[in-house]
C-alpha cells in the first residue's frame, strides 16, 4: 500500500514511520501545519523532519508557506473548538494532496500522541477520506511515544516543548506560573 502520512514533526515521525514500513507499506510525507508560532519554531521543526528525511530516507513534501494568519482566521473566537479546527484544517491538506498524489490512504502522525483527541481525529479523517476518495488508515501509534522520543534524542532531532499553536504555548508558561504560584505561597505559610 502507498501512504501518505502527514508530518507535524520530524521526531513524531519516527515511530509511525517505522512502524508502516514494517508492515510493508511504502510511506511519503506531507508537511503542512500552519498552526506553529512563532516563526522560528515552524523553521525549527521543518529543519529537524528535513534531517529525519535524510537519516531515513524518507520523502516528504514540506509546505513551508508560514500559515498563521490562515489558522488564525479559522480560530479565533473559537479557542474552546481550536484543536479540532486545527486537525480539521491539515487533514483536509493532506487528504487533499493524497488525491492528487493517487495514494492509496492517508494517516497522521498526530496519533503518535498521547495529548491529541483520537476519535476526533479519526472521525475527521474518515469523513474528509470519503470527500477526497482517499481512505484513513487509523492507527493508534501511542504506544510507541518513549521508543520515538528516545530515538529523537539519539539522533539529536529538535524536540518541540508544546503542540506549536500559540494558544498551547500559552497555556504550558501559564501551567508553570501557576506551579511558581502555590509554591511560593505554600513556603509563606
Amino acid at each position: 500500500m502507498n501512504i501518505l502520512l502527514h508530518v507535524c514533526c520530524g521526531p513524531c515521525t519516527i515511530y509511525p514511520l517505522d512502524v508502516l514500513r514494517r508492515e510493508g507499506m511504502e510511506v511519503s510525507g506531507f508537511f503542512y501545519n500552519p498552526n506553529i508560532h512563532p516563526f522560528r519554531e515552524f523553521r525549527q521543526r521543518i529543519q529537524a523532519l528535513e534531517e529525519l528525511a535524510a537519516q531515513t530516507g524518507f520523502q516528504v513534501e514540506i509546505r513551508r508557506d508560514y500559515g498563521l494568519r490562515h489558522f488564525l482566521r479559522q480560530v479565533v473566537f473559537h479557542e474552546d473548538e481550536r484543536c479540532g479546527l486545527c486537525y480539521g484544517m491539515r487533514l483536509a491538506a493532506a487528504a487533499e494532496y493524497a488525491a492528487a498524489v493517487r495514494a492509496d490512504a492517508f494517516t497522521t502522525t498526530l496519533l503518535y500522541s498521547r495529548f491529541q483527541n483520537h476519535s476526533l481525529i479519526r472521525e475527521q479523517g474518515e469523513a474528509l477520506g470519503r470527500k477526497y476518495g482517499v481512505p484513513f488508515y487509523y492507527r493508534d501509534f501511542r504506544q510507541g511515544w518513549q521508543e520515538g522520543i528516545d530515538r529523537s534524542i539519539a539522533m539529536g532531532l529538535y524536540r518541540q516543548p508544546y503542540c506549536g499553536c500559540i494558544y498551547s504555548e500559552q497555556e504550558r508558561y501559564d501551567r508553570r506560573w501557576q506551579k511558581r504560584n502555590k509554591k511560593a505561597g505554600a513556603s509563606l505559610d
